[in-house]
């Protein structure tokens, strides 16, 4: 039997195990799902140990990591796994259509929180690492996995323990599924993602909140200030106002400024995913330019004040923001932050005290996709989905990536077989069950592939 029939075999055996893995509520930020997370954490190492010689959970500060590798087999690459197994916080709970951790098929997908991101993508690779073990007796090239339990909550226990076992990490690509296709029906190769600022600001005006009709008119309102700032922060043309912003910012060349804008990319399949009465971004760029190559600045939540049902008239005395900065080869992330906060601190005026915190940093990333083992995977999804395969880029940030990059100097792969409207973070997140089923024999090729690289 071949490693794709038995897959065939085992549709019904592949997808009752992802629904065991998606009911478990491994919600990483909330302290209340720790025994959750853990219990997440041995499923995978569980799964492994039937494939793999050496299997370990890590315990961290935060959440266990799982590792595994195979026996080393000569001459052969050595393909270092990575994904994640915790999840997203599931509200706001009333606007699933079914429960975030009771998995459901609807209309051709299955829906729950960690679907698309990351579990649905992570038991791909699992079940590929079995049907090659079952039926070949072995993988076909040296494989080591790291699965992460803090990927989103800035995964600073796997940044810590990559620092520590360099040795036990190094590999010759880094292969991750924890992205999307391009559209339905066009399996795709990422090879760049932007790199990420997130921020939080405090401003505060007076000692407490104030009676708005007593003091109104008469003292600063930090709310009010907020707003303002950030509505200097773009001009007419969508250009982030902060100097020297884009002074690095890697300019993109004919022949693949030309190609991203040749992929099967639908406008009018964009503009009914978002939803909104129409589109803005940066003057002189085209959706495809301004969602993967170009830096950005966005605000992501503000507040302060009384939110509460019915009226208090106050003035706070705090308001709060988060916003972040999505940056582009060659943007360093440090400097674009002093960049943003002497801006910031320029535009307020000295009427309130202002905190500037930069929460965490990525960097951004692109690669050479004429490597040959970005045209492993090109051959594999190929074959694995019986369509042409495309190389695109991903405006998203994977601070991993950029972390094997810059330490091991290999290259990294990121074959997503998610789709750009599964709502991930979202509520309905959902996977296609086409590119689950189509991933587990892609995956399996590719692995195959790369042994005769």
């Amino acid at each position: 039997m071949t490693p794709i029939d038995y897959i065939e075999s085992r549709r019904d055996a592949n997808f009752a195990e992802l629904v065991e893995f998606l009911r478990i509520p491994s919600i990483s930020t909330k302290s209340e799902h720790k025994a959750d997370v853990e219990r997440a954490a041995r499923w995978v190492a569980e799964k492994l140990r039937g494939q793999f010689e050496q299997v370990e959970v890590i315990p961290s500060k935060g959440h266990p990591l799982v590792y595994a590798e195979t026996a080393q087999i000569p001459g052969k690459p050595t393909v270092l796994f990575y994904g994640h197994y915790d999840v997203q916080p599931p509200e706001p709970l009333e606007l699933w259509t079914s429960p975030a951790f009771e998995p459901t098929v609807r209309d051709g997908n299955v829906f729950g929180r960690g679907t698309a991101d990351d579990k649905g993508q992570v038991h791909i690779h699992l079940a590929a690492f079995e049907a090659l073990k079952k039926t070949e007796g072995r993988l076909p090239v040296n494989v080591k996995v790291i699965i992460e339990g803090e990927e989103e909550v800035g995964g600073e226990s796997l940044h810590a323990f990559v620092k520590e076992n360099r040795g036990k990490l190094n590999s010759d690509v880094l292969v991750v599924s924890d992205s999307s296709m391009l559209a339905p029906g066009v399996p795709s190769v990422t090879y760049g993602l932007r790199g990420l600022n997130y921020y939080q600001i405090e401003l505060t005006g007076p000692a407490q909140d104030l009676h708005s009709g007593v003091f109104g008119g008469a003292v600063p309102n930090p709310l009010a200030v907020l707003s303002e700032l950030f509505a200097k922060l773009h001009d007419k043309d969508f250009r982030v106002t902060v100097p020297k912003f884009y002074d690095d910012v890697a300019a993109l060349s004919k022949v693949e400024r030309n190609a991203l804008n040749s992929l099967p990319w639908k406008l009018s399949e964009f503009k009914k995913n978002v939803g909104a009465l129409g589109l803005c971004g940066e003057k002189g760029f085209s959706p495809v330019e301004r969602l993967w190559c170009r830096p950005t600045l966005d605000l992501n939540g503000m507040w302060g004040g009384y939110n509460a049902e019915g009226a208090k008239t106050v003035i706070p005395s705090r308001a709060w923001a988060k916003f972040s900065t999505r940056l582009v080869p060659d943007q360093n992330p440090g400097k674009i932050a002093k960049a943003v906060e002497k801006h910031i601190r320029k535009l307020l005026p000295k009427t309130v005290a202002c905190k500037f915190q930069v929460l965490s940093s990525g960097k951004p990333w692109v690669a050479p996709y004429t490597h040959r083992y970005f045209g492993a995977a090109h051959r594999a999804l190929e074959k694995g989905f019986g369509k042409k395969a495309v190389f695109i880029r991903d405006g998203g940030s994977i601070p991993f990536v950029t972390d094997m990059h810059d330490t091991f100097k290999i290259p990294c792969i990121l074959m997503g077989f998610g789709l750009p409207d599964e709502n991930a973070h979202a509520p309905d997140e959902h996977l296609s069950l086409e590119n689950y089923f189509g991933g587990i024999k892609a995956a399996a090729i590719f692995y195959q592939e790369l042994a005769r690289t």
